[in-house]
């Protein structure tokens, strides 16, 4: 039979853990009792010989006495008979008292309640933390980050993971969502992306963007899903999946002036049946460009080389180990091989830049191995790795320009596609023959691909919008037709409304005095709206128009949003055109860089994500 106060559980030994003595003990009792070392309020009073859990509120030792005097009768008399010997305490040897820490205070302090204002705070930035930085769930219910948190703030009581994964993450992805759903209200014009894309688990998920410039002339990019897609994906599926998706958020197909993709069929003919304005990613057509022009024996061969030579160091620790060993007797940069991936664009040529980077030290580790001197390339093989190197080097630079969200990209094409024909990719006299073979098959693709009228007139607006180039690189038969596309569209806005800069004039002029101020002698000259003089709408739209087209031409390295939003109320009607077209981004890039983010979430150890939570936790990872 228990004794009074004690529990049925057990504590555990003093091997696994041991036991520390009470804090400011005065009774002899505390002797044969102690507490757990990880037991910092020392709540649970353990007995040093069964290690039973024995109560005792408040420090009461009354249970203490009862435990010993039923368990064990020994140690109860060794107790009282060193409590006999103690005597009455005196007070001249008692200890001063001591006033307790700022530190100990802080230990025993009562835990935030759950609607606390501090506690919500906590919850808040470690829910942003988990989807911003795509972080597993389970990370809360770790013993390190339990740890961190209770050293930053030891009254802060962390919520179990079923709470962040059901009510945290998916508030703020409700709330998120809000947010932009108010900001996307008030776009006038927007450009879109998509692609799909199959997880780890092959999933299939079809992604979408949105691109647009605000009020401010600023470039906003927004990923607004990343949705289950398991419909067989066929043109129809495709495009009845985004018309859903646009409805979803509100947003009105007649708003979107462009939708750019890759050169999938069932994409194409997905935003044929839409009948949406398509732009095909430059990305993606250069590097078909590319590997049309790869289309050669002499190319297979010295690549197929180049690819197994990079293996052999990939998946060999002591060649890395010899190569790293070269390059410091050769004193040549400390860089490792790369490997060609098929999908990525410029990997190939990043692969074979590499090799010859290190040609030298490769040829130093290899010749000293029997077994592998025939992956050594020949100096032909060497040959056609430099004629590939001579002709593809510069065109990575400028897939990488054309692919940033932050930035106009639209208006290079044309330029980019002039120089590629002008300088680039120009046949010169003094390189091999390969090397200008290889331009010419780049350049009459990418010629073919892209003399298509819609395509060409959709980049010759962009262009002609862009201060920076204007109508210098549109054709001089198609200027003509360019300047009446644009005064089209000029006068169609003005049936939409006033122009900006009239309604903020109208504004202040409207504005009522809030004070009688005395008539100057030049407010008699003062010519009202009424008497303002007018010319027809058509002369005004010419004016305007030639009046941009005849300003100095922006320098190349500045902003054109910069400058539209400097001169806006200049060219009212120009600038609502420009906020339409330079918005369109010139590749899929950013729908790409979406199935990254979704890759790094649905990981190995997290691949039974349901398809909600994927889309969420891509959404929150890629607007917060």
């Amino acid at each position: 039979m228990s004794g009074a106060g004690d529990t049925s559980a057990l504590a555990p030994t003093g091997d696994e853990e041991p036991l520390v003595p009470r804090e400011a003990a005065k009774s002899t009792v505390w002797s044969f009792f102690g507490f757990r070392a990880s037991d910092i309020d020392q709540k649970d009073v353990i007995c040093k010989e069964c290690h039973r859990v024995v109560s005792a509120p408040k420090g009461n030792t009354t249970n203490l006495f009862n435990h010993l005097k039923t368990h064990h009768k020994q140690k109860y008399d060794e107790c009282m008979k060193a409590k006999a010997n103690a005597g009455p305490p005196n007070p001249r040897q008692c200890p001063a008292p001591t006033q307790t820490t700022i530190t100990a205070t802080l230990h025993r302090a009562t835990p935030y309640p759950s609607t606390s204002q501090r506690h919500a705070e906590i919850t808040d930035a470690i829910t942003f933390y988990l989807a911003k930085d795509m972080c597993p769930i389970s990370t809360v219910s770790n013993k390190g980050f339990k740890s961190m948190v209770k050293i930053l703030d030891k009254k802060y009581v962390i919520p179990s993971r079923n709470y962040f994964s059901k009510v945290a993450l998916p508030a703020l992805y409700e709330k998120c969502r809000e947010e932009i759903e108010r900001e996307i209200t008030t776009v006038e014009y927007f450009a879109t992306t998509t692609d799909l894309w199959s997880s780890r688990t092959m999933e299939p998920y079809m992604s979408l963007t949105i691109h647009y410039i605000d009020d401010d002339f600023t470039m906003k990019s927004r990923c607004l899903q990343t949705s289950f897609f398991p419909q067989d994906h066929t043109g129809e599926a495709i495009a009845q999946g985004l018309r859903e998706a646009l409805a979803s958020w509100s947003l009105r197909e007649e708003k979107q002036v462009c939708i750019t993709t890759d050169n999938g069929s069932n994409v194409i003919k997905a935003a044929s049946l839409n009948k949406w304005m398509r732009l095909q990613c430059f990305g993606h057509r250069l590097h078909l460009a590319i590997e049309n022009a790869m289309k050669d024996p002499r190319i297979d061969r010295a690549v197929g080389i180049c690819k197994k030579l990079v293996s052999s160091f990939s998946y060999s620790w002591r060649r890395k180990k010899e190569l790293a060993r070269a390059q410091k007797e050769l004193k040549l940069p400390e860089h490792g091989l790369k490997t060609e991936c098929p999908t990525r664009w410029g990997s190939r040529q990043a692969m074979i830049e590499r090799v010859l980077e290190q040609h030298k030290a490769i040829s130093q580790v290899l010749s000293s191995d029997r077994k592998s001197r025939h992956l050594l390339p020949s100096w032909q093989d060497t040959e056609i790795l430099e004629a590939i190197y001579k002709s593809l080097h510069p065109l990575t630079e400028f897939t990488d320009a054309l692919s940033s969200e932050k930035y106009v990209s639209v208006s290079f094409v044309k330029p980019v596609l002039h120089l590629f024909t002008s300088s680039i990719l120009k046949v010169n006299d003094d390189d091999p023959e390969l090397t200008n073979t290889i331009k010419t098959k780049i350049l009459t693709y990418l010629e073919e691909k892209y003399k298509d009228p819609e395509t060409q007139d959709l980049l010759n607006l962009a262009s002609a919008l862009d201060p920076r180039f204007k109508l210098r690189y549109t054709s001089e038969d198609r200027v003509a037709p360019i300047q009446a596309r644009l005064m089209s569209e000029m006068a169609a806005s003005l049936s939409m409304g006033p122009s900006d800069g009239g309604t903020a004039d109208r504004a202040e002029d409207d504005a009522p005095s809030t004070s009688k101020k005395k008539k100057t002698l030049g407010s008699f000259f003062k010519i009202t709206e009424r008497a303002r003089p007018t010319h027809p709408p058509q002369q005004a739209l010419a004016t305007e128009l030639q009046s941009y087209l005849q300003c100095a031409d922006l320098d190349s390295e500045e902003n054109p949003l910069d400058w539209w939003r400097e001169h806006q109320r200049v060219y009212p009607r120009l600038s609502k055109l420009a906020k339409k077209y330079l918005g369109i981004p010139a590749t899929s890039a950013p729908s790409e860089r979406v199935f990254s983010t979704g890759g790094n979430i649905v990981t190995c150890l997290r691949s039974s994500l349901k398809p909600e939570s994927v889309d969420r936790l891509v959404f929150l990872a890629k607007n917060l």
